[in-house]
């Protein structure tokens, strides 16, 4: 194989046309030079400034549709978490009145009486601390008086955060000794639903537009 260039015979490398003898052929033929392999990668073209920009309007739509779609699947799902909650702290109540308690639910409030029910293994820890799945719980308990008033608890529970994008709900539940579940549209405000009661008429929840859950 014989390599030619302008300049004439060369082993191999060059700036010009290479020509290469092709054997048994009696012909040359052209080959791509480092100079022109590398004018030919200059020569390719990328994406434009426009189309990067269409790409980048194509992304922000679909977030925009699909963000505010996950926020609120995410909300439902902590509402369902804290009802599911507060069934689970009345049983554990319950269970507590008839055992350790001896007649009475656990004493405290705030999450006082619900790190009492964890304690005795009938909560996890994670409720058992008076938070979980982005919404606080509250716990008051009353002990029973001989001839006064039976013992009692209430339980309520509202979002973390009541407001903005962030909320992480936008309803409150409560529940009682009577074991129904009360619910309240927050509103973007705290205290939608809250405890009451005393020693004399036993612990409740109230809240101005409360419905029983599934009355809504």
């Amino acid at each position: 194989m014989e390599v030619h260039n302008s300049n004439g015979t060369l082993p191999g490398f060059g700036t010009g046309i290479v020509l290469v003898r092709v054997p048994g052929k009696g012909r040359y033929k052209d080959l791509n030079t480092l100079g022109d392999c590398e004018l030919e990668m200059k020569n390719q073209k990328g994406f434009s400034l426009i189309e990067l920009l269409i790409v980048v309007v194509i992304i922000g739509i679909i977030a925009a549709i699909a963000i505010p779609n996950l926020l609120a699947a995410r909300r439902s799902a902590n509402e369902g978490s804290a009802a599911s909650s507060l069934r689970t702290i009345h049983g554990a109540s319950a269970t507590w009145q008839a055992t350790s308690g001896n007649g009475n639910y656990p004493a405290g409030t705030g999450a006082a009486g619900l790190g009492v029910l964890a304690g005795g293994n009938l909560l996890d820890a994670v409720l058992g601390a008076g938070t979980k799945s982005g919404y606080q719980f509250d716990y008051i308990s009353y002990p029973f008086a001989v001839g006064v008033n039976p013992a009692s608890f209430a339980c309520r529970t509202e979002p973390q955060q009541v407001s903005g994008i962030v909320k992480t709900g936008t309803r409150a539940f409560g529940i009682a000794t009577d074991g129904v579940l009360w619910v309240a549209v927050t509103n973007d405000a705290v205290n939608a639903i809250t405890l009451s009661g005393s020693a004399t008429v036993g612990a409740s929840v109230t809240g101005t537009n409360a419905t029983v859950m599934g009355n809504q």
